[in-house]
């Protein structure tokens, strides 16, 4: 099936940064994909909602024998995480250290690391460099208060003089270390997990239904031959929540109108699904493993520190659903086929970065292709069942785009079951 019309719905993680940069860093990744495939792509401007919760914009684009015009949705939360970024210090950093004392407790911890020793060790990161800067402080202001003894200082007020010191010390640092370190980012995350787990967040549960009231309403009045929900990082769980709530708003959502899909990418569930306050968030993933009107394809990179890798977002949790499990397919990722060797070198040890890979165009043409999913020709599904035929169609040569169209026309997308798709893994394509 030739896509012409596509809606993708974008569920961003917990980036701070918002719409401006965001649609910023689309519109620079657009062109480069452009460029590689020798592609024309026209995007529009960002348009919002009556509310400013969802901002809009379409793409138009243009292959040899292809055109495919795509309606972006962008789903924001960034007015709730700056807030979140603009608590006091002390509060931050106190309330961080409670939770981390009791994930250990808890043995919730324990289970991260089983899971992926990889992601316990970036969420442990900035602990340590807190406890770091602490230390570093800590001394600095012994030695305030020594001196201050050795000049006569009466102890008392040599060691007021030094805690004031101390406080005022480790607050600046903090503040003015936090663009190289992301301390307090990365704490303001892992309060943000915390409390969405237990259900102290109402303002993003309310938002969230608002969205997946959204997702029906598209399902609803949409011409687009295919509907793709996308949640990246923390956006992959509230992706799956999005999607849940939206087939109890509508049970036959994925039943009529165009074909709905989920994606997510650099998926981090864990986070949430293995605290013992979150079974609703359990039981929905239970539901949409056996939906059999949703295709779930959740896409994996190993040299992403930020995503479980090689991890069941089912299974993991405990959930057995038997033989009529369906969901999700399980895609694995190499990002190093993707970049040119000269720049992985450089950006490979940057993990917010790395992270990003996701949702930026490639450097060398591969199976998997975030732009392709959002602007060409190809169901999403098909595409990841057929992943040499998809990267012969991006192909400049016209002969292989030929070779490519025949093969997919030849074979019935639908009836491919979703094992055959995480036996495969997508590749580079020299011949592209």
């Amino acid at each position: 099936m030739r896509v012409q019309n596509r809606h993708v719905i974008y569920v961003q993680g917990y980036d701070p940064r918002g719409l401006a940069q965001y649609y910023r860093m689309f519109r620079t990744e657009l062109r480069k994909f452009e460029k590689l495939y020798g592609l024309s792509a026209r995007i529009g401007r960002p348009e919002k909602d009556g509310e400013g919760r969802i901002a809009s914009w379409t793409i138009a684009t243009q292959g040899p024998d292809w055109q495919t015009h795509t309606t972006y949705d962008f789903l924001r939360f960034e007015d709730f995480i700056q807030r979140d970024l603009s608590l006091p210090i002390w509060r931050i950093v106190s309330y961080t250290i409670w939770i981390y004392l009791r994930l250990i407790f808890r043995g919730t911890l324990f289970r991260f690391m089983k899971a992926n020793w990889r992601f316990l060790t970036f969420m442990t990161v900035p602990h340590i460099a807190f406890w770091c800067e602490f230390a570093i402080v800590a001394l600095a202001a012994s030695v305030v208060r020594r001196g201050l003894e050795a000049a006569g200082v009466p102890a008392p007020l040599g060691i007021a003089a030094a805690a004031l010191f101390f406080l005022a010390a480790l607050w600046t640092v903090l503040k003015y270390t936090e663009k190289r370190t992301y301390v307090l980012y990365l704490m303001c995350d892992t309060i943000w997990t915390w409390e969405f787990s237990h259900g102290e967040r109402p303002e993003w549960d309310e938002r969230l239904d608002g969205f997946a009231q959204h997702l029906c309403e598209v399902a609803r009045s949409s011409e687009a031959d295919e509907i793709v929900l996308v949640g990246h990082s923390s956006g992959s769980f509230l992706g799956t929540e999005i999607m849940a709530r939206a087939l109890k708003l509508d049970p036959g959502l994925g039943k009529h109108g165009p074909r709905l899909m989920l994606l997510t990418l650099g998926g981090n569930y864990p986070i949430v699904g293995f605290q013992k306050a979150a079974s609703g968030f359990r039981e929905h993933l239970r539901e949409l493993a056996v939906e059999p009107s949703i295709d779930w394809i959740d896409c994996q990179a190993r040299k992403d520190v930020m995503n479980f890798f090689d991890l069941d977002p089912i299974e993991s949790h405990g959930i057995d659903v038997g033989a009529d499990r369906r969901n999700p397919t399980i895609v694995p990722i190499r990002f190093r086929e993707m970049i040119l060797p000269e720049h992985y070198n450089r950006f490979r040890w940057k993990f917010f970065r790395v992270h990003f890979q996701f949702v930026m165009a490639n450097e060398v043409p591969h199976g998997y292709e975030f732009f392709m999913i959002v602007c060409g020709p190809l169901s999403l599904r098909e595409r990841m069942v057929h992943l040499e035929a998809a990267l012969a169609i991006a192909s400049r040569d016209a002969t292989l785009r030929e070779r490519g169209w025949k093969e997919l026309e030849s074979v019935p997308i639908y009836g491919t079951v979703a094992a055959q798709i995480g036996g495969q893994e997508p590749t580079a394509c020299a011949g592209s």
